[in-house]
């Protein structure tokens, strides 16, 4: 039996990757805008943002995809999440998209925070431990602008890195602007999996050692979820 979030987490988190054709990017653009207000004002919305997304190898402009957006949402019920898949928003994105993956996910452990707040919920160690299955990653950070050169070089190797690892099935960079706000969102078979990429492979090792001494990050935050529901398609196929 699925083991149920932690009492002030949120009860889902729903990320939705839209895949629009070239003609649409000016809408996907204005929908950016529109949609921020909309979301503030839809029942259940604990905390959203409207992210752009990348290929997350470098972290800079050069990653920068165009035709995929993305809408990552926390909501205080898995009702209030059924009922906005009628709300204008979704309504505008399925007019303008080609393409769409949805991932529902339930959070297990989470630390940091993300403009000053912690929209996951604390970290849950019984949940965590209870969970088998597939599991999401999000990682996000503000960067020092001072610090940002010596965090872009050190991306790389770990980028080529993750996309050898067994077991992950899809990874995104996503962020709020082109630059200073990085993230991810990856997707994997199983918590080992994660654990393989996370803690046993020599460039993020590395980094993670790095990052309290260079002190790249003026926020952070890294998430880990237990994956409910993959939807859609990425790229033609569901991951």
């Amino acid at each position: 039996m699925p083991v149920p979030p932690a009492a002030d987490a949120p009860a889902l988190v729903t990320l939705d990757v839209w895949g629009v054709a070239p003609r649409a990017v000016p809408g996907a653009l204005a929908r950016m805008a529109l949609d921020r207000p909309a979301l503030a004002r839809t029942p259940g919305v604990r905390f959203a943002k409207l992210l752009g997304t990348g290929n997350g190898r470098t972290f800079t402009t050069r990653d920068a995809d165009p035709l995929r957006w993305a809408v990552l949402v926390a909501w205080a019920s898995a009702a209030d999440a059924a009922a906005f898949e009628s709300s204008t928003t979704v309504r505008a994105w399925r007019r303008l998209s080609r393409e769409r993956l949805r991932v529902g996910m339930v959070p297990l452990t989470s630390r940091g925070r993300w403009g000053g707040r912690e929209p996951f919920g604390p970290a849950d160690a019984r949940a965590a431990r209870g969970h088998e299955g597939p599991v999401a990653s999000i990682t996000r950070a503000r960067l020092r602008p001072l610090r940002a050169a010596s965090f872009w070089r050190s991306v790389p190797p770990v980028s080529a890195e993750l996309h050898r690892v067994p077991g992950l099935r899809c990874a995104l960079g996503v962020g709020e602007a082109p630059l200073g706000f990085q993230g991810t969102f990856s997707l994997w078979e199983s918590t080992d999996a994660l654990r393989e990429f996370a803690h046993r492979r020599a460039a993020h090792v590395d980094v993670a050692d790095r990052t309290p001494v260079e002190g790249w990050y003026a926020e952070e935050l890294f998430a880990r979820f237990a994956v409910r529901s993959v939807k859609g398609t990425l790229d033609g196929r569901t991951p």
